[in-house]
């Protein structure tokens, strides 16, 4: 083939585009539709222990791809060596859904997928390993919601995964148990990295920059089960000042730019040894669902704890943040309280606690939210009262929690 190569800087990579004249692209079409075909009858006829081998090279799809056998292996040639591209997506609602159980997708790139780029529903022990998703046109509403997208799945490792350009989040695990998320990292998404109503999370070793909020532990109602029980640590949470581009009624259309983890009603969450600087809104904000703008669906709901409680977080690194926030109120609050040139703490909370838990006016012990920092400050914004009765006493949160065990999956992936 004599085709021209021309390199381009996509998301801080040098990847090679090739210019093939007529002829050569319409060969490089008819090896597509092959391909496509080959791959969808083996993911068809796949039995368990199966490896499904794809080789390097960049392959379109029209359609998206289902597995539903356990025991299965998708493996490619490397993220930027083996693509699959769903940019003339016209069927599906993912580029590749999996219902399956022992489940293990590495060493590939799925690009530009009309919705979701990897959906795992209902599946046990799932590996998803060195795969990038992205959308190749930059942020956008249009583009699909989630990257990597586990969900209701149990004994589940991200690792070495990239995500890129996600309407909501590139690595999202929601209404899960046991779950890692590490050595990976989200770029320009809404939501970097996301864990949402699941238990017993442990999200380390990553970057999360350039994305509307770096990470998001989160609970919401109407859901099966509430989460508890994350620890996000050892990770570089920087710059992420991307305008929220999330399509309107979307949860994480609430979250500011400039947000770099955002714990929402969520509990027992465990926040250390993280690297976190130039996010203009707060490196940490705390809240309830009653200030995402979405407290109408909560008059429906019966027995949901909106409430973040048993926060503990320590021995973080900061740098400079704070200084523009993206919410009318908290730029009014940042120049009233900090001046022109000042900026907000480290530690945004929004002030709402559950009266019926307290004791002589305070939470007990267990359910406060305790900061034990060299540097960082702490401000309550007193958003139940309207912003009028704001506090940056850091004495109250002064408390330590006892600290949660290491997430352990089981099986083989214990060894990995």
């Amino acid at each position: 083939m004599n085709c021209r190569f021309k390199s381009l800087l996509l998301a801080g990579t040098v990847v090679l585009v090739a210019g093939c004249d007529q002829k050569q692209s319409e060969s490089q079409a008819t090896a597509n539709t092959d391909y496509q075909k080959q791959l969808v009858t083996q993911l068809i006829n796949a039995k368990p222990g199966d490896v499904i081998d794809i080789p390097a090279g960049t392959y379109a799809f029209n359609r998206g791809l289902s597995l539903t056998v356990d025991g299965v292996t998708l493996r490619g040639q490397g993220m930027d060596k083996t693509i699959l591209s769903f940019k003339d997506q016209i069927q599906g609602a993912e580029g590749l859904f999996v219902r399956a159980n022992d489940f293990t997708i590495e060493d590939l790139a799925i690009e530009d997928a009309k919705g979701d780029a990897l959906k795992v529903n209902e599946g046990r022990n799932i590996v998803i390993r060195r795969v990038r998703t992205e959308w190749t046109n930059g942020p956008d509403e249009k583009n699909g919601a989630y990257g990597i997208y586990p969900v209701q799945t149990e004994n589940t490792l991200i690792d070495g995964a990239v995500a890129i350009g996600a309407a909501d989040a590139g690595i999202y695990v929601g209404q899960s148990k046991r779950v890692i998320v590490r050595n990976s990292r989200a770029e320009f998404n809404v939501a970097g990295i996301e864990i949402e109503n699941t238990q017993f999370a442990d999200v380390y070793d990553n970057v999360a920059v350039n994305n509307t909020g770096g990470i998001l532990v989160f609970n919401m109602p109407n859901l099966p089960q509430p989460g508890f029980g994350t620890r996000v640590f050892n990770n570089i949470i920087k710059t992420n000042n991307t305008k929220n581009f999330a399509p309107k009624g979307a949860i994480v259309a609430s979250v500011p730019a400039g947000s770099g983890i955002v714990i929402n009603s969520n509990d027992q969450v465990e926040i250390f040894d993280n690297e976190m600087s130039d996010n203009k809104t707060a490196h940490v904000i705390i809240s309830s669902y009653f200030t995402t703008g979405y407290v109408k669906e909560l008059e429906a709901v019966k027995d949901f704890d909106a409430y973040p409680e048993s926060i503990f977080i320590y021995n973080n690194t900061y740098g400079p943040g704070g200084n523009s926030p993206d919410h009318l109120d908290l730029k009014a609050l940042k120049l009233m309280e900090f001046g022109l040139n000042g900026h907000l703490p480290e530690v945004l909370w929004d002030g709402y606690v559950d009266e019926a838990k307290l004791e002589n006016g305070a939470l007990p012990s267990p359910l406060k939210i305790c900061v034990q920092e060299q540097t960082a400050g702490i401000i309550n914004v007193d958003a139940p009262g309207g912003f009028k009765n704001i506090s940056t006493d850091i004495a109250p949160h002064e408390c330590e929690l006892p600290k949660l065990e290491p997430v352990a999956l089981q099986g083989a992936l214990a060894n990995l």
